[in-house]
């Protein structure tokens, strides 16, 4: 049989466990994909604690999990061109990649390049698409100056490169700890803490992955509001007509397909700060629940 994570009521990381499950059996435009490596990311932490009920309810019993990398294992009635054992990339809108196996529709997955390690394949959808909207979201390019908060982390840092790929001076927002990592991404980084606005550029957008009132700073220093962009404080998305692009507005397998070749031609580069086995998904959410996580901790099944 499968394995797959599950919890069956809201809370901390304890009541997850890891489960038998029947084998998905793919129907007709579906493959099951044997998962090699599953990203995990801050917003499942928070669908399991029950903080996002209002706006992603869970139906228990619940999986986690949208990105993931595998091997194809098997294909249902009218999928062409997947051959079992082909290398892929994917995503799943079922919360359930992280598991043994998971089944999607053929259009969400795209070949694995060959130079991609399997953590950082498992790790492109949610913040790789919520990166490049944010990016898109700020109509970011040459000349433009560009602050990002919380520069440091999983989105942030996949931000900055897309930032300096387009041409713009970025400003990294982050503690000093990852100030020369982003300095190899070609940005400037900035700490974070009292004085930050003195310390700031002018700058003509910002891109906001933390939340904690980054929205208002951008608003004081003067950036125009359609040219902010925040995935985490949406309470400010109200109070000052910015921008909330994230997942929902670039999770395609193009995208995903776009972002594999950058990271195979080496202008893209995904942090993998920790591997964990299946088995230890608890811990693996409880070193991203300690906060500033520093880029991707991935499973493996």
């Amino acid at each position: 049989m499968a394995r797959a994570v599950r919890f069956d009521r809201y809370g901390d990381v304890d009541v997850l466990n890891v489960v038998e499950v029947p084998d998905p059996v793919p129907g007709p435009g579906q493959v099951v994909v044997e998962v090699v490596a599953a990203a995990i990311n801050p917003g499942e932490a928070k669908i399991r604690a029950g903080l996002l009920h209002d706006y992603f309810p869970a139906t228990f019993p619940s999986g986690q999990g949208s990105d993931f990398a595998g091997r194809v294992a098997a294909v249902g009635p009218g999928v062409g061109g997947l051959d079992p054992g082909a290398e892929v990339i994917g995503f799943t809108d079922e919360r359930a990649s992280q598991a043994t196996h998971v089944v999607v529709p053929f259009e969400q997955l795209t070949p694995k390049p060959a130079a991609l390690s399997w953590e950082e394949a498992g790790s492109l959808y949610v913040a790789g698409t919520t990166a490049f909207a944010t990016v898109r979201a700020v109509s970011a390019g040459p000349g433009d100056v560009v602050a990002v908060s919380g520069a440091a982390g999983g989105v942030g840092s996949i931000a900055v490169q897309l930032l300096r790929e387009r041409g713009a001076t970025v400003i990294a927002i982050a503690g000093p700890a990852n100030h020369d990592r982003l300095r190899g991404y070609g940005a400037t980084p900035v700490a974070y803490g009292d004085g930050l606005a003195e310390r700031l550029p002018h700058l003509d957008a910002f891109i906001d992955t933390h939340g904690d009132g980054y929205v208002e700073l951008a608003v004081r220093l003067g950036v125009a509001p359609e040219r902010i962009d925040t995935i985490a404080d949406f309470a400010a998305v109200e109070k000052y007509h910015v921008r909330s692009d994230g997942n929902g507005a670039a999770g395609t397998i193009d995208v995903v397909a776009a972002l594999a070749d950058l990271v195979a031609a080496g202008t893209l580069q995904i942090p993998i700060v920790a591997v964990y086995p299946l088995d230890l998904v608890r811990d693996a959410y409880r070193d991203l629940e300690h906060g500033h996580t520093p880029g991707k901790i991935v499973l493996r099944p």
